[in-house]
């Protein structure tokens, strides 16, 4: 059967250019619980019913000070989180508070609404309901002047809508270089899977990560290609694009497994014996764990076959002709860790800024790299070491 469709990239969020004409027409709102709703929606990405149902008493302070909401997560059920806000967004709450107590002064601060709605609430406890604020958010958008982007092109109203903000929340952070699993805890998720899909990396940060790395990429042997590199064009990242495949630890330019999508090795994926593969430092941490793993499996096959022999011509319960077959070669490990050491000795020749930029593009790649071929020999390592400074490279370390 085929595979399902899979998703595409979040698209939900709104460009810096239309959430400037935004915050530039709040005015227009002409409902103060609308107003401080959609500001709060902007700054806090919290979800629209989320906001509605805050009460009087959201705004809390650490201990340094530093301005917090409180606010329930009703999606997840939990309860009374905690989410750092800028002072700005604390004074637009401090605000609305103080409206609210005008507005209702007998009423006890417990159990106000922070954006009690106008109709039937007497006592200021029934916040706007979720449709008021969509209807209002809609009207008002509707009656703004043409939006448009950076490139002049007209952009679409339906796309403002209260939940956008969230991704758009998402977005800015990730675009700030926000850890996922910072971001995370930003988002109130509980899976960083949910996270992922409310944020992409834009082009400009995925060519800046490319462009970075284009000075450290080997060649099998270990050579530096692309030593000089300039920014790539645009037909040559197609071009790239087109003439490559993503194979375990690099990319490899064989024709046929590029034409196979890398499902095709006419060499088994002997990457590090074949003049088609080429790497780069974001692929150290796959080279170093494939390395341990050659070793711990000529150690368990070695101690295999130094076992009392077996019946029928076996040694350890296994075939001589079956142990030769799976046992890593000599040479094979000679070359992974000549190709480590000139990888490793790349990085530690940089200078602390540029290692800083390489660590940061590395992660930028690592953190979107989909295609992950495995071995044929050897199953791939559960868990990847974090990429090195100045690593041992070389030595065996036991199973």
């Amino acid at each position: 059967m085929p595979e399902r469709p899979g998703p595409g990239e979040p698209s939900r969020d709104l460009p810096a250019e239309i959430m400037t004409q935004l915050c530039a027409n709040l005015d227009a709102l002409a409902r103060r619980e609308m107003r401080v709703a959609t500001e709060l929606l902007m700054d806090t990405g919290r979800r629209p019913q989320e906001i509605c149902a805050l009460p009087l008493d959201c705004l809390a302070r650490d201990s340094d000070g530093s301005p917090v909401l409180v606010y329930e997560n009703y999606k997840q059920n939990r309860l009374a989180r905690r989410l750092p806000v800028a002072e700005a967004t604390a004074q637009v709450i401090i605000a609305q508070q103080q409206r609210v107590r005008d507005r209702f002064p007998g009423q006890p601060v417990s159990r106000l609404a922070l954006l009690p709605t106008t109709r039937a609430n007497r006592d200021g406890a029934k916040p706007i309901p979720l449709s008021s604020l969509d209807k209002a958010h809609r009207e008002w958008v509707d009656s703004l002047p043409v939006l448009r982007t950076g490139d002049g092109r007209e952009f679409d109203k339906a796309r403002v809508i209260p939940y956008a903000y969230r991704h758009t929340y998402a977005q800015r952070h990730a675009d700030a270089g926000v850890a996922p699993d910072v971001l995370r805890e930003l988002m109130d998720h509980a899976v960083l899977d949910a996270t992922r899909l409310y944020y992409r990396v834009g082009e400009k940060r995925r060519r800046a990560a490319v462009d970075r790395l284009a000075s450290l990429h080997f060649d099998r042997h270990g050579n530096r290609i692309w030593a000089t590199a300039q920014a790539l064009l645009d037909s040559e990242y197609a071009r790239r694009a087109v003439g490559e495949v993503s194979v375990p630890f690099g990319t490899c330019r064989e024709p046929s497994n590029v034409a196979a999508a890398g499902h095709s090795c006419p060499f088994r994926f002997r990457c590090v014996g074949c003049d088609h593969f080429c790497t780069d430092a974001s692929y150290l941490p796959d080279l170093t764990a494939y390395l341990d793993d050659l070793l711990r499996t000529r150690e368990r096959l070695t101690a295999a076959l130094a076992a009392a022999p077996g019946h029928d011509g076996t040694d350890g319960g296994i075939d001589r002709w079956a142990a030769a077959d799976a046992m890593p070669s000599q040479e094979e490990i000679t070359r992974l860790r000549a190709l480590i050491s000139r990888v490793t000795a790349g990085l530690d020749g940089l200078t602390t800024a540029e290692r800083t930029e390489i660590d940061e593009a590395v992660a930028a790649v690592r953190r979107h790299r989909t295609v992950m071929l495995g071995m044929p020999r050897t199953p791939p390592p559960s868990r990847l070491p974090d990429l090195p400074h100045r690593s041992a490279v070389g030595q065996e370390r036991p199973a």
